[in-house]
């Protein structure tokens, strides 16, 4: 229900690296919003053709024919650097081409109307999140601004801005980045109506398409503490395929003595085939993956077993148990303290992660009581509901503690990281650390800041730098410089560090270091966005006009067709209304691709033949 300024409710956007979803807070309850397909979930794709861009399901469905402009897993690439060693080791399975930008920014380049376009991750995700909005658009028969836009815990002060840089793009005011094991959280919570009666510790164990994420909450009176958290943003259900995509290739190259690792089309129709088979094994213990013409005309048959598909993934399956005993040593909690684990993300359907889940707890029931695919954008709706001033359909208050998943610290001159606020700290937070001069009469300090766990800086995730100017001469190590990290409530980091002596300040705002999208690069997105929504509007005008003629002409074959309307008809308005109709039929088979006028002009030609004939019929 719009609120009195004219905008709409806010809504939460589970953006997912295969599988986005988005909800909103309705009387009293959370609607997952369908797409124009139909569908309670969107693929994460955005495809570039000859003539339009196509985003979600139509993308995914030409996907195949179109590997090489069709984009996915802009998650994967989001806030990291074109260098990254996971960004080097992805791209040798994605058909599209990633290319180094300014700062070692990873560019998407992809043919789109007949010309080379370079895009970051950001605008791909703001399409996306674009596509999210319309539905929501559509579903409440409002303007949609104010949004929740989910992560994973274990997405770093880059990633995280960066995601609120496409929700700027995508025209969107981002009001919180929301950790999506605590928005699946908050979706239990609710649907197990926790109340004040004691309470209880839950394990969110969440296992998407890209990410992997685990956390350990406390919830108890409408309070959710996170009290510690464990990931790996590097693993999910496409690593599972992979695997299998991998064996299949080989089994391929030994039966048929060739290797098809150069051709994106056929790489893309095996990927699908696999990603069903891996769907497949979670209900039966073997499946058939058949595919007519898969490379130079052969035809690929095969079967894979549950067995098989385990033995692939086995290591890592088993990353995912050591982490879970990782968050639970971070919490100091045992495993016989925790009263539910809650499964989130379509990955926690393969049995064997279940199993080995059950066997870790010692046989406990797994909660599967939430929809894994939809429980993240339940939450979010849920906190953005919570956080929306317009809104007069109200969720009860919920308070979320939430932590940091890295330490944070200071690179010193020695080369050993320093850590100013300690990795499970509960957020929002505020932490401050004495730093001082590494020599004589130095006047300025540079500040190195990294994330992560490793004694040494350079093996740590670096964040950003700033420098402190203006410090007095002075003997090594006398002056006094206090450095505060504050990490706000979307996990995001700023650090001001100031000499006590002067006064002196300087601060930033931890970003996407270089690769960080300036307001001018922003601002040109948006812009661009707005052309891509212009011209999208406009191919769908096209596509309404023609098929409004379309329509009309066979209207009209019809009608003439009828014994009634020909025995009225005199043979020179018969003939001359049949040239007008195939003269159409024929024009509009070799114009395609017109403007929306040139139908239109079409359409009152047509009309302005058949109307005096039809007037004459029925007078």
């Amino acid at each position: 229900m719009a609120g009195n300024n004219g905008v709409g409710p806010a809504i939460g956007i589970d953006l997912g690296t295969t599988y986005s979803c988005v909800g909103v807070w309705r009387h009293n309850r959370v609607e997952i919003i369908v797409n124009d397909q139909g569908n309670r979930t969107t693929p994460s794709y955005v495809a570039f053709t000859a003539t339009d861009r196509l985003i979600g399901d139509g993308a995914k469905n030409q996907v195949a024919r179109n590997p090489t402009n069709t984009i996915f897993d802009a998650k994967r690439l989001i806030g990291r650097r074109f260098s990254d060693e996971c960004v080097q080791s992805d791209m040798k399975l994605w058909p599209f081409k990633v290319v180094a930008g300014p700062g070692d920014k990873p560019m998407i380049e992809v043919s789109h109307k007949d010309e080379r376009r370079q895009f970051a991750a950001e605008e791909i995700s703001s399409m996306v999140l674009m596509k999210m909005r319309e539905a929501a658009e559509a579903f409440l028969g409002s303007t949609v601004k104010n949004v929740v836009i989910t992560v994973p815990a274990y997405f770093n002060n880059s990633q995280r801005q960066a995601t609120k840089d496409a929700g700027v793009v995508s025209g969107l005011n981002v009001m919180s980045i929301l950790n999506e094991p605590t928005a699946a959280a908050i979706a239990y919570g609710l649907e197990m109506e926790i109340g004040s009666d004691g309470y209880k510790n839950v394990l969110i164990f969440d296992l998407g398409g890209g990410t992997f994420d685990v956390s350990l909450l406390t919830m108890k009176q409408g309070v959710f503490e996170v009290k510690a958290t464990a990931g790996d943003t590097r693993l999910g259900g496409e690593d599972f395929d992979n695997r299998m995509v991998n064996y299949f290739v080989e089994e391929f190259k030994r039966k048929m003595k060739k290797d098809i690792t150069g051709n994106p089309r056929a790489l893309r129709r095996l990927r699908t085939a696999c990603e069903k088979a891996k769907r497949d094994l979670s209900s039966t213990a073997q499946t058939t993956i058949e595919i007519d013409c898969l490379y130079e005309g052969i035809d690929f048959s095969t079967t894979i077993t549950r067995a098989k598909f385990e033995e692939f993934n086995m290591d890592l399956f088993k990353i995912c148990m050591d982490l879970v005993k990782n968050c639970l040593t971070d919490a100091n909690l045992d495993k016989s303290n925790i009263h539910d684990v809650v499964l989130v993300g379509g990955s926690t359907r393969i049995p064997k992660v279940q199993e080995m889940l059950q066997d870790f707890f010692d046989g406990k029931e797994l909660c599967k009581s939430i929809n894994p695919d939809e429980a993240v954008a339940y939450g979010a709706a849920i906190h953005a509901s919570v956080l929306d001033v317009n809104t007069t359909d109200k969720v009860h208050d919920v308070v979320l503690l939430d932590v940091t998943p890295l330490s944070l610290g200071v690179g010193l001159h020695s080369g050993f990281m320093s850590v100013v606020i300690p990795r499970n700290t509960r957020t929002p937070t505020k932490m401050e650390a004495e730093f001082t001069t590494a020599k004589d009469n130095q006047t300025s300090i540079l500040f190195d800041v990294y994330e992560g766990e490793r004694t040494r800086a350079n093996d740590n995730n670096f964040l950003g730098k700033f420098t402190l100017a203006g410090v007095p001469p002075a003997p090594v190590r006398a002056p006094k410089i206090n450095v505060c990290f504050e990490i706000d409530a979307n996990g995001i980091l700023h650090v001001l560090a100031e000499d006590k002596g002067t006064g002196q300040v300087s601060k930033i705002t931890i970003s996407n270091v270089d690769g960080r999208l300036s307001k001018a690069e922003i601002d040109r997105m948006v812009e661009d966005a707005e052309k891509y929504k212009a011209e999208d509007e406009e191919l769908k005008k096209k596509i309404e006009a023609k098929n409004a003629l379309e329509s009309y002409v066979y209207k009209l074959r019809n009608a003439i067709e009828d014994q009634m309307i020909i025995a009225k008809l005199s043979l020179d308005d018969k003939k001359t209304i049949e040239n007008a109709i195939e003269e159409t039929i024929q024009w509009l088979a070799a114009n395609q691709s017109v403007k929306v006028d040139e139908f239109e002009e079409k359409m009152h030609y047509l009309e302005k033949i058949w109307n005096p004939i039809v007037t004459k019929i029925y007078i």
